[in-house]
C-alpha cells in the first residue's frame, strides 16, 4: 500500500512538473512576444521637439460663494532636441524654454513659470561599438529665467529675480552610462558651477547667499551627477523626467543640491494634449525672500489643456 501511494505522488509530481515546465516555457514565449526592446539612437542627426499652449480664463458676478471676478491664464512651453551620433561620437544637444502668465481681479499680472534651459553633451564611446554602453563625456548646461520675478508679498513689490540673476552655468567632464536611446546617466567627481548674479542689487545677491555683495559670480566645485528619462508609456501618453544633484566641496557637501523636472504628456488628438509639468528644486544656499532665513524645498506644478504640436 505504501509502496502504492509513493508510486502515485511521484508520478503526479513528475506530471505536474512536467506540466508546469510548459507553461513556463509557453508564458515565457508568450512574455518575449510583447517585451520591444528600448530603441538604438541612429547615426546622423535626429531632431524634433514639442510645443505646447495652454489658455484658462475664469469670471463671476455677484456669486454667493465668492469667486473671482476675472482671471485668465497663458502658459508655454517648448521641449526641443538635436541629437547625433557617428561611430563611436554622440553630441546631445537640448533646450527648454518656459513661460506663464496670471492675470485676476485680485492680484493683478504676475508670471507663474520661467525657465531657460539649454544642455550640450559629448560623449566618446569606450570599448566595442556593438556591446559597450560607457562613453567618455563633457556637458555644458545653463540654467536662468528670463524675466523679472518679484516678492508680492510685501507693499510696494520688491524685485528679487531678472534674467541672468540668477543664472547656473555648469561645467562637467564625466563619465556616460548610455543603455539605449531613452535613458542616461552622467557622473563627474569633479565639476565647475558658477552661480551668476547679474543684478546690482546687493540685497538680490545675497538671496543667494553671496558673502560678497560686490561680485556678479561665485564658483563652486563638486560632485555632478544628472540622470534622463524620455520615454512613452503607452501610445499616446509620454513621459520625460530629469535630475540633477550637486554637492558642493567648498560649502556642506552634504546639502545636496537637488533639480528635478518632469513633464507628463497626454495626446487626445494631432493638436491638442495635456499636459503636466512638475518640478523640484532644493538648493541649501538659496534663501527665503519673505524671512530672510533657509528657504528649503521648492515645488512648482502646472497642468493644462492646450494646443499641442510635435515636429
Amino acid at each position: 500500500m505504501i509502496k502504492q501511494i509513493f508510486f502515485s505522488v511521484v508520478m503526479l509530481y513528475s506530471i505536474t512538473t512536467v506540466a508546469q515546465d510548459k507553461e513556463v516555457k509557453r508564458l515565457k514565449d508568450e512574455s518575449n512576444k510583447t517585451i520591444k526592446k528600448e530603441p538604438e539612437q541612429k547615426e546622423g542627426w535626429t531632431k524634433g521637439g514639442v510645443f505646447n499652449l495652454n489658455l484658462s480664463q475664469g469670471a463671476s458676478r455677484n456669486w454667493a460663494a465668492g469667486a473671482e471676478k476675472f482671471s485668465f491664464s497663458i502658459n508655454a512651453l517648448a521641449n526641443t532636441f538635436a541629437y547625433y551620433k557617428r561611430y563611436k561620437n554622440v553630441w546631445d544637444n537640448t533646450l527648454n524654454v518656459q513661460y506663464g502668465i496670471v492675470n485676476a481681479t485680485s492680484i493683478g499680472t504676475r508670471k507663474n513659470d520661467d525657465r531657460f534651459d539649454l544642455l550640450s553633451r559629448y560623449g566618446y564611446q569606450l570599448g566595442d561599438t556593438a556591446k559597450s554602453k560607457w562613453y567618455l563625456s563633457a556637458l555644458v548646461n545653463l540654467r536662468t529665467q528670463m524675466t523679472t520675478g518679484y516678492n508680492y508679498t510685501v507693499d510696494p513689490k520688491q524685485k528679487n529675480s531678472a534674467f541672468f540673476a540668477p543664472a547656473y552655468l555648469l561645467v562637467s567632464p564625466g563619465i556616460l552610462y548610455k543603455p539605449n536611446a531613452t535613458f542616461d546617466v552622467f557622473l563627474s567627481p569633479v565639476t565647475s558651477r558658477w552661480v551668476i548674479v547679474n543684478e546690482a542689487n546687493k540685497d538680490i545677491r545675497r538671496l543667494f547667499n553671496f558673502t560678497d555683495t560686490t561680485k556678479m559670480a561665485i564658483n563652486e566645485i563638486g560632485a555632478f551627477l544628472t540622470a534622463n528619462l524620455k520615454k512613452d508609456l503607452a501610445k499616446n501618453i509620454s513621459l520625460a523626467s530629469r535630475l540633477d544633484l550637486f554637492s558642493n566641496y567648498k560649502n556642506n557637501p552634504q546639502n545636496i543640491d537637488v533639480f528635478w523636472t518632469n513633464t507628463l504628456g497626454f495626446k487626445v488628438n494631432k493638436f491638442i494634449g495635456i499636459s503636466y509639468n512638475f518640478d523640484l528644486i532644493y538648493d541649501h544656499d538659496t534663501k527665503n525672500v519673505e524671512t530672510g532665513g533657509l528657504l528649503g524645498t521648492q515645488l512648482k506644478s502646472l497642468m493644462g489643456i492646450g494646443f499641442t504640436a510635435n515636429f
